[in-house]
C-alpha cells in the first residue's frame, strides 16, 4: 500500500487526479467525476475542516470503531460498489476544477505535515489512529475511487 506521507506516493495520486477530465466516466457506481472528487475530499475535511461535519454519537462511534474501522484502516482493498456512509454522499453536481484543486491541496498538506502529525491523532469516527492507519485509510480510499474512474 502506498504511503500518503511519502512525497513520491503523494505525487502519484496527484498525477492520477490530473489525468481526470470533466467528462471522465466511472467504470462502476453512480457518481460523476466531480462528485467523486468532492466525496474524496470529505475524508480530509474531517481532519482539516471538522466544523463542516457532524460528529457521530456515542452508539454510532462504538459501531464505527469496533466494526467498520478494521475494514477501513487495513490494507485490503474495498470491493466495487461498496456502500457509502451517509455523511460521504454527494448530492448534485460540483465544480470539477474546484474539487480537483481542493483534493490535490489536501493530499499535499497531508504529505507535508507528515506521519508524525498523524500518529495518535483522533479520527472523527474511529478514535486515535496510528500514522500507518491514517495512511492506509487515505490511500485505500483514493485508490478505490481513482481506479473507479480509470486512472
Amino acid at each position: 500500500m502506498e504511503n500518503v506521507f511519502e512525497a513520491k506516493d503523494a505525487q502519484n495520486y496527484i498525477d492520477r487526479i490530473n489525468k481526470l477530465i470533466e467528462d471522465t466516466h466511472g467504470l462502476w457506481g453512480k457518481m460523476t467525476v466531480d462528485q467523486m472528487l468532492a466525496h474524496c475530499c470529505i475524508s480530509y475535511e474531517m481532519v482539516y475542516e471538522p466544523e463542516k461535519h457532524k460528529k457521530p454519537g456515542s452508539i454510532a462511534k462504538f459501531i464505527l470503531k469496533n466494526f467498520v474501522k478494521p475494514k477501513v484502516v487495513s490494507e485490503k482493498a474495498y470491493p466495487r460498489n461498496s456502500p457509502t456512509a451517509p455523511q460521504f454522499l454527494i448530492n448534485g453536481r460540483k465544480d470539477f476544477n474546484e474539487e480537483k484543486k481542493r483534493l490535490i491541496g489536501f493530499i499535499q498538506k497531508t504529505q507535508q505535515l507528515g506521519a508524525p502529525a498523524f500518529d495518535g491523532k483522533e479520527s472523527f469516527s474511529f478514535g486515535k489512529l496510528t500514522s500507518n492507519e491514517w495512511s492506509n485509510m487515505f490511500a485505500k480510499h483514493l485508490n478505490h475511487h481513482l481506479s473507479q474512474f480509470g486512472v
